[in-house]
Formats: structure tokens, sequence, C-alpha cells
């Protein structure tokens, strides 16, 4: 899929949607008051994402 002249693959879409659900999680367990839960998670979304943005 090309958009704005740069081709994005089914992988990176997935890890980059993989890291924004990661960040929702996030949110969720600072909400909770889990804080290793909502570090653990906030590692996972930043490798996620990094991981979909050098996909591209």
């Amino acid at each position: 899929m090309s958009l704005f002249g740069q081709h994005f693959s089914t992988l990176s879409i997935f890890l980059i949607a993989l890291g924004v659900f990661c960040l929702a999680g996030v949110y969720s367990a600072l909400k909770q008051g889990i804080k290793t839960l909502a570090f653990i998670a906030l590692l996972l979304a930043a490798l996620a994402i990094a991981g979909g943005v050098l996909r591209l």
C-alpha cells in the first residue's frame, strides 16, 4: 500500500497498530494504579512502534 509516496507493508501497519493498542493499555493501567504494568506496556508500545516505523 502506498500513501504520500511511502510504501507501507502489512507487518509495519500491524506493528504500529499493536503499539497503539499497548498505549491504550498504558492508559488503562495508570487509571487503575498499576504502575509496573503501565511501564511494561509502555516499553512494548515503544518497541512495536519503533519496529513498525523502521520497517517502512
